[in-house]
């Protein structure tokens, strides 16, 4: 009886450990928007307009990996002499990276990943912090693409071909509806922010 209950306690705390280990990475998504005619004095337009917009993956409280255009920006890939750049920025400097505004329309998908997962992660963003593996370009891969190709090396989305991600992947509008999905699929926790009304935002 005694062994049972070892046997039982041993096997509770080997899975209350793994729970334990598991943990959350937030998906930042910044929709792509223009100024609204009344306020185009006030408002700056954006790169990409309403088929723009920034996403990038927070791990770590607070700090935002995203991939940026780095130097000349590249109309098609040149991986042979890249200009892009992985960075972290606090929350506050990833939703002003397209131009300051007072709030920005935002959505932030809460996707849950085992031990395993988050350590992948925490290896990939540390080679690619260090040496970007690919251009940015139009027809190459931008933040969209890139951000799905991390999500899938950690098996949170299905992998595709280089090619196959930027052309699926072309603006982050694309893989924001597919997390979507999987969030309400799987009851994944979502946070929205509506953005200032001096702008019109592109939609969900």
């Amino acid at each position: 009886m005694m062994k049972l209950i070892l046997i039982s306690l041993f096997t509770g705390f080997i899975l209350f450990a793994s729970a334990q280990n598991d943990s959350v990475i937030k998906v930042h998504f910044l929709y792509g928007s223009k100024p609204l005619k009344s306020f185009k004095h006030k408002q700056q337009k954006w790169f990409g307009g309403m088929l723009g917009g920034h996403v990038g993956i927070e791990a770590d409280s607070g700090q935002v990996l995203s991939f940026v255009p780095k130097g000349k920006f590249h109309w098609i890939a040149n991986n042979n002499n890249r200009h892009s750049s992985y960075v972290l920025q606090t929350t506050s400097g990833f939703y002003n990276i397209l131009g300051s505004v007072d709030s920005a329309k935002r959505l932030i998908i809460y996707v849950p990943v085992s031990a395993a997962q988050r350590f992948v992660f925490d290896s990939l963003q540390k080679a690619y912090l260090s040496n970007p593996p690919y251009d940015y370009a139009l027809l190459g891969m931008r933040c969209g693409a890139a951000t799905y190709e991390l999500l899938s090396q950690i098996g949170v989305l299905l992998a595709y071909s280089y090619t196959a991600t930027y052309l699926k992947i072309f603006y982050p509008k694309k893989l924001c509806k597919k997390l979507i999905k999987l969030a309400n699929t799987n009851s994944w926790k979502m946070v929205h922010n509506a953005g200032t009304i001096e702008r019109k935002w592109e939609r969900d």
